[in-house]
């Protein structure tokens, strides 16, 4: 009984911080912060955070932002240097690197096939 409490505990903890990335995810995160706001070592934080998510706590952030950056690219017409800094990078460069390294393509090549994509399926 005691292990399927703390299970609840520990999975009410992170979706806390998972809420506290979704609705911050701009602003200048760190392990330490966000463990701490949950009450939990960086370690229990870190071993929690993966078995709910499937994923440590900063990959997490970065995967977020980098979709938070690609739809205002694609729904608001954002240029990707102006989504960087929106979402919390302050290396354009860098921005670049991992968005590349995650979806495969550039910024600006992946909004073009979305584009592609998104008209192809309203046209069928």
């Amino acid at each position: 009984m005691q292990a399927l409490v703390n299970r609840h505990t520990h999975f009410s903890q992170i979706a806390k911080a998972l809420r506290r990335i979704e609705n911050h995810y701009a602003d200048s995160l760190n392990v330490e912060q966000l463990a701490a706001e949950v009450n939990m070592s960086v370690s229990a934080f870190h071993h929690n955070f993966k078995a709910v998510t499937n994923t440590s706590p900063l990959q997490y952030l970065k995967s977020y932002r980098l979709h938070k950056a690609r739809l205002m690219m694609l729904n608001d017409g954002v240029r990707a240097g102006a989504a960087a800094v929106r979402v919390g990078y302050e290396s354009v460069s860098q921005f670049s690197r991992e968005f590349k390294r995650y979806f495969g393509a550039t910024p600006g090549d992946e909004v073009a096939r979305l584009k592609v994509t998104n008209m192809a399926v309203e046209e069928s």
